[in-house]
């Protein structure tokens, strides 16, 4: 049964982890370009959204489904525990406060990943408004 805790933990967790990574790196990458984007090689409004908001749609997918992953990961955490409880006959109070309290923190991960995907996601997003703002008072709106 440890083996199976530890895969919970260390499977929820490290995918919470490499997906908050993930959602850092775009972010990084798509600030930095919209930084030294030049607005005047574009020849038309849509091929600039459509490629200011490359990659976004990963963003918002993690900070959508971060909360479901690590609510998973506390159901698990929760069925293991009562699982544990059952084949060893003990209904301790500590065990049980033990086991929950572990399992909780799968969704405390899952929301310290979630929301600043949030915050990463309307902040890019609000850049790309800004730059299709500048680009059709530049060129016009029929651009």
């Amino acid at each position: 049964m440890d083996a199976l805790k530890h895969a919970i933990d260390y499977g929820v967790i490290g995918l919470l982890l490499a997906l908050s990574l993930w959602s850092v790196a775009i972010a990084v990458e798509r600030w930095l370009f919209y930084r030294r984007i030049n607005l005047s090689q574009f020849t038309n409004a849509q091929l600039l959204e459509i490629t200011l908001t490359k990659r976004l749609v990963i963003i918002g997918t993690v900070a959508a489904n971060a909360p479901y992953i690590g609510l998973l990961g506390t159901v698990l955490g929760i069925m293991l525990t009562f699982h544990t409880m059952g084949t060893s006959g003990t209904m301790a109070v500590n065990t049980i406060m033990i086991g929950l309290s572990l399992a909780l923190k799968a969704t405390a991960a899952g929301l310290l990943v979630a929301i600043p995907c949030v915050v990463m996601n309307n902040v890019l997003r609000r850049r790309v408004t800004e730059l299709l703002t500048e680009y059709k008072a530049q060129h016009g709106p029929q651009h």
